[in-house]
């Protein structure tokens, strides 16, 4: 395995985990984990596993990375004020030179030491992902555990009953899981057979049209942002944190994209280093994630862990 986590493998009870497999679209993590999601075009190191912010200066806009344009008018509930058209015209002739799952300027662990994790969990909608686990919730909510829930555009519309009351609970941040669930890129990357993003005003369009609906549900914009797969590239990672949003990736794959049995989620939740971020799912009711993640919190809470949302 290489130094960099780019294809973020564990074993868990014999099994070996790949990356995040697509949400709601019945692929298996286990069944990818030898390969990463398309080897076609530009490849590179990935990167920090730190806390960071959004990536800096690069090739083309070195003086104005990081900062936001102006607001304009009409454009209040765009992300950071920028527009499509201010998207497309600074990124559209740079080439991605990685593609990856923990790429600079995205957050993959939590910064501090300590017996502390924090829980993700994803709701993807569309075809076959606009369950709700229920009982997932009313376990993070019988043990008081803190998480973090990335919700795609379309599940939101399906369910919003159950966004309202989730959205009410601070014991939840409510994160940005895209508009149409499409892995991050600006040249029409793919990632276990999800089409990502064709170029920079496409990667617009998946961030901020679900920014905009987060921002009138919630009255406040969100600040995380998850991409479908979590797999992005080095130039859509800038252009998330143009529009005021952070990535979030993960340490541990708790569920193997929702593949996992619960005695597989338990193995890997009770495998998980402190510090580290993981990544579950919420909308497969039927699946294993709830059930292990239920057997799991009594003994990493009696072990002394804290679960904690992702800091500032």
């Amino acid at each position: 395995m290489p130094a960099s986590r780019r294809t973020l493998v564990i074993g868990v009870a014999g099994v070996t985990l790949g990356a995040l497999a697509g949400c709601g679209t019945g692929h298996s993590a286990a069944g990818d984990a030898s390969r990463p999601p398309s080897s076609a075009g530009a490849s590179g190191a990935g990167g920090s596993g730190s806390f960071a912010g959004s990536a800096g200066a690069g090739e083309g806009g070195a003086a104005t990375a990081g900062r936001r344009l102006p607001l304009q008018a009409g454009l209040s509930a765009t992300p950071g004020g920028v527009g499509r058209a201010e998207i497309a015209a600074r990124y559209g002739g740079l080439r991605p030179r990685a593609w990856a799952l923990d790429l600079p300027g995205t957050i993959t662990r939590l910064p501090a030491a300590g017996r502390t994790l924090a829980l993700t969990f994803d709701a993807c909608g569309g075809p076959g992902g606009n369950g709700y686990d229920r009982d997932l919730i009313t376990t993070l909510r019988r043990y008081g555990v803190p998480a973090t829930l990335f919700l795609n555009s379309r599940w939101i519309d399906a369910n919003r009953p159950a966004f309202a009351d989730l959205a009410a609970d601070p014991l939840f941040e409510i994160g940005n899981h895209g508009t149409l669930h499409r892995p991050l890129s600006v040249s029409g990357r793919s990632a276990y057979g999800i089409p990502g993003t064709r170029d920079a005003g496409q990667v617009f369009d998946e961030v901020a049209g679900n920014h905009a609906k987060l921002t009138g549900l919630l009255g406040r914009p969100p600040r995380l942002f998850r991409p479908g797969t979590a797999y992005s590239d080095d130039v859509a990672v800038r252009i998330v944190g143009d529009l005021g949003e952070t990535i979030v990736s993960f340490a541990v794959n708790g569920d193997g994209g929702a593949t996992y049995t619960a005695a597989q989620v338990h193995a890997s939740l009770l495998a998980a280093p402190p510090g580290s971020i993981v990544i579950g799912h919420m909308n497969h009711p039927r699946h294993g994630t709830g059930p292990g993640v239920a057997a799991a919190l009594p003994r990493l809470l009696g072990a002394g862990f804290r679960f904690v949302h992702l800091p500032e």
